[in-house]
């Protein structure tokens, strides 16, 4: 029998000071059975950055012809498309062909070997293609500390993610590679 997801209860509360997006939120997180828990928490602290009204996770890893995240008009057109991880450019490029605003959360290993493969040798990038790198160490902090009830406290202020778990606090500075992710 193959084993189900794993669901998170998650209680987020956000002050994006750069945007001026202010908002509480409770949510489950499913992690697919072929995800790690790191790519599961990168896809919530997405939904965070880019929190807007509508923002909503795709079906997941298997579904191969949706985002991670995204914003859908009424007509279900995209207007923000929202990845994780290492996607091949080619999918990035065409996400922002058919969306208003597309944009990448990088992190994990082998991050650098994707931006030097994939995203330096991409000439005249979409000027609506965003791409940001999310620091390994505080993924990992994040996810060495996870549990099935989540409470996140997320600040975005001048560039800068202050996470507050409860019991601990973290801080990191996203290294943007192209456009600005998080404005």
């Amino acid at each position: 029998m193959a084993r189900g997801a794993t669901l998170y209860r998650v209680h987020l509360e956000l002050s994006h000071v750069d945007r001026g997006v202010y908002a509480e939120r409770s949510l489950s997180l499913a992690q697919h059975p072929s995800e790690t828990l790191a790519r599961a928490l990168v896809r919530l602290l997405a939904y965070g950055l880019r929190y807007a009204d509508g923002l909503e996770f795709g079906r997941g890893v298997s579904a191969t012809d949706e985002p991670d995240l995204w914003t859908r008009a009424g007509d279900g057109r995209a207007i923000e498309w929202i990845e994780v991880g290492q996607p091949e450019m080619k999918k990035l490029v065409k996400a922002a062909r058919h969306a208003e605003r597309a944009t990448l959360f990088a992190f994990g290993e082998g991050c650098w070997r994707w931006r030097k493969a994939e995203l330096e040798p991409l000439e005249n990038p979409p000027a609506n293609l965003s791409v940001a790198f999310i620091d390994d160490a505080f993924v990992n902090a994040l996810a060495a500390e996870a549990e099935r009830q989540l409470r996140w406290s997320l600040t975005v202020a001048e560039g800068v993610i202050y996470l507050s778990t409860g019991e601990q606090s973290h801080e990191t500075t996203p290294s943007i590679w192209l456009g600005d992710p998080l404005a």
